[in-house]
């Protein structure tokens, strides 16, 4: 229940996030990223040099974020990479006078507060140990942030193939469960479950796989599992341990 309430909680929070950050151009955000003594250019001055980026960047969400700051206006690129003149008088450069949000996920955190909170749940992605960053899922500057860069584009499962190679792959008995994505089971950012799981007991396949249900009975298929759901998870029990698909058994068995 603890969980779930977590659960509830913290999708409305991302919501409104989501929402704040995206939904007017004219919205009041957090205080900019600044570079001190730099002095606001224009996403059109960027495209001189980041021709390639901009010219989709500036159809896109992260695009329109608006900051209002003493009496200044900071827009698209420079909301997250700082205010471009400095940058700009040194003749451009890594790290010359311009913030990576790459590098530091800090810039990220100022519209994604409830992000930076599950990263701080037991199990997480390790971003905040440095051994990842928003980048090596998210495109920022895509037409689709939830998509990776280049030609990795497609299903949603294609970013976690990244590195879950051996989940993601094809198989002769599928869970179906795959096609709606990796999310559907797990909390991508961080959870209070082991391996990062929506739920960490039963209640996680019974959403989807509960068929039947009258007093003191569970029937999934054509069998009754009220007494093994007894016996442990679905995955733990020694039933369905081949939870991302099976080459051998159509039960998901290995």
């Amino acid at each position: 229940m603890q969980g779930r309430c977590l659960s509830v909680i913290l999708a409305v929070y991302l919501g409104i996030l989501v929402f704040s950050c995206s939904s007017s151009s004219k919205r009041v955000l957090v205080q900019p990223t600044a570079i001190k003594g730099a002095e606001p250019v224009g996403m059109e001055t960027c495209l001189l040099c980041h021709e390639d980026i901009v010219k989709n960047f500036k159809y896109t969400a992260h695009a329109r974020l608006h900051i209002s700051l003493d009496n200044r206006e900071v827009l698209g690129c420079e909301s997250c990479h700082g205010e471009g003149s400095l940058h700009l008088e040194v003749g451009g450069g890594k790290g010359q006078y311009i913030i990576n949000p790459g590098r530091n996920p800090t810039v990220c955190y100022q519209c994604h507060l409830g992000v930076k909170m599950a990263f701080n749940f037991q199990y997480h992605h390790p971003v905040r140990e440095g051994r990842m960053n928003c980048i090596n899922c998210h495109d920022p500057h895509g037409e689709n942030i939830y998509r990776a860069k280049g030609m990795r584009i497609g299903r949603e499962n294609d970013v976690c193939m990244q590195c879950h190679q051996d989940q993601t792959r094809p198989r002769v008995f599928e869970h179906e469960a795959l096609r709606e994505g990796c999310t559907i089971c797990h909390r991508p950012h961080g959870s209070i479950n082991d391996k990062m799981l929506v739920e960490k007991d039963n209640n996680l396949c019974l959403k989807c796989h509960a068929q039947i249900a009258i007093p003191n009975s569970v029937t999934i298929g054509d069998f009754s599992h009220t007494t093994r759901l007894a016996q442990g998870t679905c995955w733990s029990a020694g039933c369905h341990t081949a939870v991302h698909g099976s080459n051998i058994n159509p039960h998901l068995r290995y």
